[in-house]
């Protein structure tokens, strides 16, 4: 998969295996694999650690005392993943403590969950609360279905996305594929966002620095569940 990563023109690429009640996360052991990966390629690509975080009790606990053990190259952001079909009732403050301390949330592949999908408002509100979103490629290019693509085109076209990551997991089923996705977000909303999306935000993510670029996020009243209004370009955006 490195090899495949430094074909499809990546530079930086962050490890961040699961952090929930079926794969118990192990820092440093990921980070013994990191080293030994990094020695292979000679440093041809640099490797980073995190995780996809689950918000459960354990994992909310163990995250306020030790952070940067979760964290995107042990700095401040966060990958926060949900289950595919359902939201804990209790994930907005959740998001709220981590904030307090320090953490900066991004929501992993919300155009995959149902529940986001029937409920965009949600997304819209933890964007107006500090929080980020990060997109799968595949799902501009359509593998994760017809409903995914049209939640990750809306979305981007509506201020929402400030990520695109390739989430790949092998080289069959769930191969890189950002070279692709950035020619197709480029095709559609020009090469500025397109190297924001893919280069300057998750370089910032990386390097533990305030996103250079950031869309303005929609009224939250206004958002109306995926499928069931037109993609609406903005041509608004503000810099920071």
């Amino acid at each position: 998969m490195v090899e495949a990563a430094i074909a499809d023109g990546i530079t930086h690429v962050v490890a961040t295996p699961h952090a929930n009640d079926r794969y118990t996360f192990l820092p440093d052991l990921v980070r013994q694999r990191r080293d030994e990966i990094a020695r292979a390629v000679n440093d041809r690509l640099f490797l980073a650690t995190g995780c996809d975080f689950h918000l459960s009790f354990e994992n909310l606990r163990d995250a306020r005392e030790h952070p940067s053990k979760y964290t995107l190259n042990q700095k401040n952001y966060l990958l926060v993943e949900f289950a595919d079909f359902a939201v804990p009732p209790s994930v907005d403050e959740a998001l709220h403590q981590l904030q307090l301390h320090g953490i900066v949330p991004v929501i992993t592949h919300p155009e995959r969950n149902g529940w986001i999908c029937r409920q965009p408002q949600r997304l819209a509100n933890w964007v107006q609360r500090g929080c980020y979103v990060q997109v799968t490629a595949g799902s501009f290019l359509g593998r994760f279905g017809p409903t995914a693509q049209r939640a990750a085109e809306q979305w981007l076209a509506e201020g929402l996305v400030h990520f695109v990551a390739s989430d790949a997991h092998n080289l069959h089923s769930r191969p890189i594929q950002l070279s692709t996705a950035y020619a197709f977000v480029r095709r559609q909303h020009g090469e500025p966002v397109a190297r924001a999306l893919f280069r300057e935000n998750p370089l910032a993510a990386v390097e533990g620095r305030p996103l250079p670029w950031v869309p303005e996020p929609p009224d939250p009243a206004r958002m109306a569940a995926v499928g069931s209004s037109r993609i609406r370009r903005r041509k608004r955006f503000w810099f920071f």
